[in-house]
């Protein structure tokens, strides 16, 4: 059966106090909508839509940013649910099978659900998501008949009784997909508010003879967010629910409540991760590796065997080999760290290449970036790059070479060869007392002034 998406990120939520458009707002170090979007694609649709409003071209490069092949609708000016659903019509009047209407702001709802509201569809034309809620203040209100749902109420107008009930809308729809479409476009225009209720569309089906049904989920699942307090409390349950996963799964955290996951992070069974260590989106760690304190990753590879930190920094392209070390206040940055290299302490390197067993000392630099281009490193296997060397970049340190603690290397280095590359040192005698006198005296003229 093929499935289209359809993802509702037009808001502004000025409830955030923010120019960013709520669906961009960041959660476990990505987009809320990424997250709704990743549990779409779990699905595996035939199309994606997003309809977009405020902030459009932002939030359409962010969904492209997902998915290249995602298509966006533009909601403009928004008119409610019905109405976004309605401006999809263009790009989806070829469709077949079912739609799924999520929200770019609930990023909780898990492809399991989406399944068995697909499923539901055997039963059901027209099938709502619900919940039980702990507070159903706020919340439009399920009211049903066995399996049925026979409408949703908004709490504005429920009555008292209809205010108890605890069954409630999430606003995630599954329908055939030509027919939400028609639904959507035919609701009427709410006068109070101006706007198109999508929940609006039960009345028009059951007219028709269709039925509408419903499932439900967790209520966890339908968090939605529209406050910064919202978007603090759903990084908390993801952070909660990920340690507890990767703990399931074999990994040693030895301070989980200090470990922060982003949406995509995969790491090992029996990897050791130290307390305050973030991770950011696309890091992968192997089995049997050990990133200990205080580092942060982004956008990196760590192998099986290798170690990293404490006071570690791997930025975007870091490749780390099994059984490389890199050590304290240490900054890798698109760079392959083949077998056994070691990295101590004290050292950044960018855009390189370092060669299996290779030792860098403490200080060492890749000058990469000339304030205009960036250029390449090359450090052969068992070389040996001595404490506070500058490799001027472009530059290539062949196998089993060596350079000199201090050198500002600038010219390739051939294999095998020790390069020096430092001022001769002069000594003068007595000097440094006769200065210090010369100095120590201005400073006393200056205070007695």
């Amino acid at each position: 059966m093929q499935v289209s998406l359809i993802v509702l990120a037009a808001g502004l939520g000025s409830r955030m106090n923010s120019d960013l458009p709520k669906v961009l707002h960041n959660l476990a170090a990505v987009p809320l909508l990424h997250h709704a979007l990743a549990a779409g694609q779990a699905l595996s649709p035939a199309r994606t839509v997003v309809v977009t409003g405020y902030g459009a071209e932002q939030v359409a490069k962010a969904a492209h940013d997902f998915d290249p092949d995602i298509v966006t609708a533009l909601q403009d000016p928004p008119q409610g649910t019905a109405h976004a659903v309605a401006v999809t019509e263009p790009l989806l009047s070829d469709a077949t099978g079912a739609a799924l209407v999520l929200y770019g702001d609930t990023p909780f709802v898990r492809p399991e659900t989406l399944e068995a509201m697909l499923a539901a569809r055997s039963h059901h034309d027209i099938v709502f998501l619900g919940f039980e809620a702990a507070d159903p203040k706020g919340y439009g209100r399920f009211i049903v008949e066995g399996t049925d749902l026979r409408a949703i109420v908004e709490e504005k107008q429920a009555t008292d009784a209809q205010r108890q009930i605890r069954l409630c809308n999430s606003g995630v729809i599954a329908a055939e997909v030509q027919t939400l479409l028609r639904l959507a476009k035919s609701v009427p225009l709410r006068e109070n508010v101006s706007e198109y209720y999508v929940t609006d569309i039960i009345d028009l089906a059951r007219s028709e003879g269709l039925t509408v049904g419903y499932v439900t989920c967790p209520e966890a699942e339908t968090l939605g967010i529209n406050t910064r307090a919202q978007l603090a409390a759903a990084e908390a349950a993801f952070q909660t629910r990920k340690r507890a996963e990767m703990m399931e799964e074999g990994v040693t955290l030895i301070s989980p409540e200090t470990t922060f996951f982003a949406r995509d992070t995969y790491i090992g069974r029996d990897a050791v991760v130290g307390p305050a260590v973030i991770f950011g989106p696309g890091v992968t760690v192997e089995t049997g590796a050990e990133i200990k304190g205080f580092c942060h990753l982004e956008g990196c590879h760590i192998s099986r065997g290798a170690t990293v930190g404490p006071f570690a920094r791997l930025r975007p392209g870091a490749e780390l080999a099994e059984d490389v070390h890199v050590g304290n206040f240490v900054e890798i940055k698109n760079a392959v760290l083949d077998e056994g290299v070691k990295v101590g302490h004290l050292t950044y390197l960018g855009d390189a290449h370092v060669g299996e067993f290779t030792n860098i000392g403490a200080g060492t630099v890749t000058c990469n970036y000339d304030g205009v281009m960036k250029h390449r490193t090359t450090i052969g296997k068992n070389a040996f790059i001595g404490s506070d060397t500058m490799l001027v970049a472009p530059v290539t340190v062949g196998d089993n070479a060596l350079t000199a603690s201090g050198s500002v290397i600038t010219e390739d280095v051939p294999e095998g060869a020790l390069a020096l590359a430092r001022a001769k040192q002069v000594n003068k005698p007595g000097l440094a007392v006769r200065l210090m006198d010369k100095l120590r005296a201005i400073k006393a003229a200056k205070k007695g002034s």
